[in-house]
């Protein structure tokens, strides 16, 4: 313990990573590592600490009561209590997983009835509090209550750092997600390798994710909110139950995420709020003073928002194709945008070739150039066999047969969104399809060689959507 302690006290303050690799290495609990750091931080006994913890979380918890008993919310009304008045389970069978729920959303109404202590923000309060209550009422012992608790703290202490600004990504859904797999995984007897897993696999749903309801739209926060627990909970119960590999280090998730939540504050958000606004909660005695122009302005708003919502609805409904042939084809690889689509483009080049093949060039754009472990497989099988999409056969052994035929391959990164060019060259011509991504195996078509027309008929020939 006394090395334990010199390393925590060489590395503070800790990010989470490095809180599980001290637990991982020196053979501890993950709640163990974030105690010994606080009482050096602290300069208080353990005990202390965790009596301190617990009143942390104290105002929470009575916010909590009052949503389950009968509080009021003006965006939930009453759901807490009426939902608690149901005798039994309420939408699981899982009792844990039912009152983690439940506790979650009176923590929901008891925030517009006096308020949560915030933490990233009032949305993840509510998961920490709806879990730690659910480890009471399932007869926890005080001090592993406490422990667990704690580390909820720790890692929700990162978020709290890392938002900066709106986005549910860095508060409720995405710090409660992370949160909520942590303390799954140390409630339930998980390792250190296990916890750092979860995490990753519960924070990556909720990268991004603005505040759809931002704060004032009936309704929606629940699912957010609530949605941290099950993520977390599934993740950590899938990590404890299989050898999964996630390659992904718990502090890279973290840090993407902060990044990322800003930009989706920027780029996201003003969209959301655009659709959202006309649905934002109105108080009568607030909107008494209001002046009727502002009121008469909004009402047209939402007005012209519905007609927008409509008409792209509308459009998105036209284009879909009857139910018995909504599925696209099989596709290899994981991925219909990775993989499907840069597939059908190489298998609409194959179409046009004439001739022993010698070589094929392939450019594709960022993202699909860093994905080409799983793209260059089908691409290949497409452009040299002439293999459909969901032929995983051919997928697994496409690269070996195109390197023992000799056939050159060039690998380029281009630099325009989303283009996937393959050219082949044979011993009689040159052949070449120019197209763009689309996802789920479809593709722009923008120009081919010999010419558009002939890979157009090669394109309806295999059954392949152009868009």
């Amino acid at each position: 313990m006394k090395a334990l302690k010199q390393a925590i006290q060489e590395n503070m303050p800790l990010t989470v990573g490095e809180t599980l690799s001290l637990a991982e290495a020196y053979h501890t609990r993950v709640e163990d590592v974030v105690l010994l750091e606080s009482e050096l931080r602290l300069h208080k006994p353990r005990e202390e600490i965790l009596e301190k913890v617990m009143e942390e979380y104290a105002h929470n918890l009575k916010a909590l009561d009052i949503g389950l008993e009968n509080g009021e919310s003006i965006l939930l009304g009453t759901v807490a209590s009426q939902v608690n008045k149901i005798p039994g389970q309420k939408c699981f069978k899982d009792p844990f997983l039912d009152n983690a729920l439940l506790y979650t959303l009176a923590a929901q109404v008891g925030n517009h009835c006096i308020g949560l202590r915030p933490c990233a923000g009032t949305g993840d309060s509510c998961p920490y509090a709806g879990f730690i209550k659910a480890m009471i009422t399932a007869g926890t012992d005080k001090t592993r209550v406490a422990e667990i608790a704690a580390l909820i703290l720790k890692i929700g202490g990162i978020f709290r750092v890392g938002k900066i600004t709106t986005g549910c990504n860095m508060e409720g859904f995405g710090a409660g997600a992370a949160c909520t797999a942590a303390a799954t995984v140390a409630l339930e007897g998980g390792t250190p390798e296990q916890m750092g897993k979860a995490m990753v696999l519960a924070l990556s749903p909720t990268i991004a994710n603005p505040c759809t309801s931002r704060v004032l739209v009936p309704a929606l926060c629940t699912t957010h909110v609530g949605g941290a627990i099950l993520i977390g909970m599934y993740a950590a119960r899938l990590c404890m139950l299989v050898d999964m590999t996630v390659n992904v280090p718990i502090d890279v998730m973290i840090a993407m995420a902060s990044e990322v939540h800003v930009v989706s504050a920027t780029y996201v958000v003003p969209t959301v709020v655009d659709f959202m606004e006309p649905f934002f909660k109105r108080k009568d005695n607030v909107e008494t003073l209001v002046g009727e122009e502002v009121k008469s302005a909004e009402k047209q708003k939402r007005e012209e928002t519905l007609a927008r919502a409509k008409k792209i609805a509308k459009d998105m409904a036209k284009g879909t194709s009857p139910i018995l042939s909504t599925l696209g084809d099989a596709v290899v690889g994981g991925s219909s945008q990775a993989v499907g689509s840069p597939t059908n483009a190489a298998r609409i080049a194959h179409e046009l070739a004439r001739g022993k093949i010698k070589k094929i060039t392939v450019e594709l754009y960022p993202e699909l150039f860093a994905r080409r472990a799983i793209n260059i497989p089908g691409i290949l099988m497409g452009a040299v066999f002439g293999a459909h999409t969901g032929d995983y056969d051919m997928y697994k052994h496409s690269v070996d047969q195109v390197i023992e035929r000799g056939i050159a391959v060039d690998i380029k990164e281009a630099s325009e969104y989303g283009i996937q060019k393959i050219t082949i060259e044979t011993d009689e011509m040159t052949c070449m399809v120019n197209t763009l991504n689309r996802g789920g195996g479809r593709l722009v078509l923008r120009d081919a060689s010999p010419s558009l027309e002939e890979a157009q008929a090669a394109a309806k020939k295999l059954g392949i959507v152009l868009v």
